[in-house]
């Protein structure tokens, strides 16, 4: 990590307000004297003079303002430059989904002329938000779709300069885009003058990805210290006891946390990568009810953990739960530095990670750690929209035959030049849904190889360049050209970390209820709830649990449920 002075590169000027073709009137509402009056009503009346800086980028304490009189404008700054980003007159107001989770500000607030405005603190907007359903309405639209402008055109001061043959490019755009952050990218194949913006910084290509945050130089940074340079978690304290502490972002804590918190249970979730779980790498869900169009597993996420912020509950990322203490009724996180986190009930809603390919370059083998690897350099776990955009015209593989490889080779084929699925089984209809499987046959961009799988791997400057394909019938080897696997095989639970803590099946998914009836440990005279475990308070919902139905709504209906347990669990108490 380096800190250095202002940045060479030049500003573009971004007027948002200005150059919106559409939504400007939801971005930038201006409320009803009515609707004024009943904000007032939860914070103070101060007057504002021309060229007071109201809200500092970079700020962690950051005030909600309601202009009454003069003019309020938000600036991005850069070195020693200012980009105008809007204006909010009478009737309007600042803030964006920042103010929700109480991470920096990412712009300036200044007054441009002097006058009066409404100040809120984060604990009386979100109360504001909470009870008033229709001012909640408006601001909660309106900091989403500022956000969603934010991301669009890069105001921020964060920099990610990568290339597509580097492998932690993929990662920490990944983390950025699940994060909701705004970036800039830069690439060292396409953009000319990267390496001499590298040269300013004194870094070299060899340390690429490279990740400027204002003033600091980050080399290929983990994804802990890049939540750590922005303060994704700077606002959560984690020293007092929480009524229910959820593990795992997915769709079901994300659903466990908007029930909790809506229901006033103090909520903090922990989250070990970035909100969205498996769900939210999903490039399409077409059979999630209310979505009859579809809904990508991003968008669908990140709108349960805005919510989930209205509602007040916390969301803490990039800290590896590594152990679950049990003292009497405290139920305690253990983290990897040491610190706990303690509550009075837990949800583990760790969910599952993919299952890697036990191919030479496909995987990280623990026993030849000098060994080939392409995993980030060719070969991918997942498909996402920055993975889709970076194949554009290049033949691409997938290897798997279930829903999610059949939804990512369907968004894929949108870019690349071909898709080919390579399927172990002699079909697609023992594990795709029948609409996916009518998608892929009528696109002429995707081939399906059946009985096919594959052996080896070639590479080229660390990078994949070929895979040996086998047919599992006739067992014929064939060798073909391929920069990008992405590989769908499966599963397995994340539980390696509740080793004697918790009573599990033989795969490591946890079982609860009426399946721990042969399992000794259990100390209370009443039975375990449904979705509790073997640890009274400790309750599971999603994919980690055994038996569970590993879908979405499924996952969704279990974190809503393992709410309800909880009230009970803390009634008994």
């Amino acid at each position: 990590m380096t800190e250095i002075g202002a940045s060479p590169m030049t500003d573009k000027a971004l007027p948002i307000a200005l150059t919106l073709s559409s939504g400007v009137e939801r971005m930038f509402p201006t409320l009803t004297p009515a609707q004024i009056k009943r904000i007032a009503a939860h914070g103070k009346l101060r007057s504002i003079q021309a060229g007071e800086v109201l809200i500092e980028a970079g700020a962690h304490v950051v005030p909600f303002f309601v202009v009454t009189a003069g003019r309020v404008e938000v600036i991005r700054p850069s070195g020693t430059t200012e980009t105008l980003v809007a204006v909010h007159g009478p009737g309007q107001f600042t803030g964006e989904v920042n103010m929700l989770s109480g991470r920096p500000a990412l712009v300036r607030s200044r007054a441009s002329e002097s006058g009066e405005v409404i100040e809120l603190d984060r604990e009386h907007l979100l109360a504001l938000v909470q009870g008033d359903s229709e001012l909640g309405e408006i601001i909660m639209r309106a900091f989403i779709l500022r956000r969603l402008e934010l991301i669009k055109a890069g105001v921020s001061d964060v920099v990610l300069v990568g290339s597509r043959h580097a492998p932690g490019t993929l990662r920490v755009r990944e983390f950025l885009i699940r994060n909701g952050h705004p970036h800039a990218y830069m690439d060292l194949d396409d953009d000319a003058g990267v390496e001499q913006l590298l040269h300013s910084f004194k870094v070299g290509v060899e340390d690429v990805p490279v990740l400027i945050c204002g003033k600091l130089v980050l080399r290929n940074p983990s994804n802990e210290q890049i939540a750590d340079s922005l303060r994704f978690n700077a606002s959560i304290d984690r020293t007092h006891l929480r009524d229910v502490v959820v593990v795992g972002a997915g769709p079901a804590g994300l659903a466990a946390a908007v029930y909790g918190a809506s229901e006033g249970l103090d909520v903090l979730v922990v989250e070990a990568e970035a909100p969205g779980g498996q769900a939210g790498t999903s490039s399409r869900i077409e059979n999630y009810l209310g979505f009859p169009t579809g809904v990508s597993g991003a968008e669908l996420t990140t709108s349960a953990r805005r919510q989930a912020e209205r509602f007040g509950a916390e969301v803490i990322t990039t800290r590896q739960a590594i152990g679950l203490e049990v003292s009497g009724s405290a139920r305690k996180i253990q983290f990897e530095d040491g610190s706990t986190i303690g509550a009075q009930a837990v949800i583990l809603a760790t969910g599952v990670e993919d299952q890697q390919l036990r191919v030479t370059g496909c995987w990280n083998n623990p026993e030849d750690p000098d060994g080939c690897n392409y995993v980030g350099a060719g070969v991918y776990y997942g498909a996402s929209v920055s993975q889709a955009s970076e194949c554009r015209d290049e033949d691409v593989y997938i290897v798997g035959g279930a829903n999610s490889a059949g939804q990512a080779a369907m968004f894929m084929s949108k870019e690349a030049k071909s898709v080919t699925l390579l399927v172990r089984g002699p079909s697609l209809e023992a594990s795709m849904s029948y609409y996916l499987i009518q998608q892929i046959e009528n696109n002429p961009k995707i081939q399906v190889r059946t009985c096919t799988e594959v052996v080896d791997t070639c590479g080229e400057d660390g990078h994949l360049s070929g895979l040996w394909l086998q047919n599992r019938q006739t067992g014929v080897r064939e060798r073909v050209d391929c920069g990008r696997l992405c590989c769908f095989i499966g599963a397995i639970p994340r539980t390696e970390w509740l080793d004697g803590v918790v009573a599990r099946d033989d795969h490591g998914f946890i079982l609860t209820g009426p399946d721990l009836k042969d399992v000794c440990g259990w100390t209370l005279d009443r039975p375990p709830h449904h979705l509790e475990t073997s640890v009274p308070g400790v309750f599971v919902a999603g994919d980690v649990r055994a038996e569970s139905a590993k879908r979405v709504a499924a996952a969704v209906g279990e974190g809503s449920m393992a709410v309800m347990l909880v009230h009970r669990y803390l009634a008994e108490a």
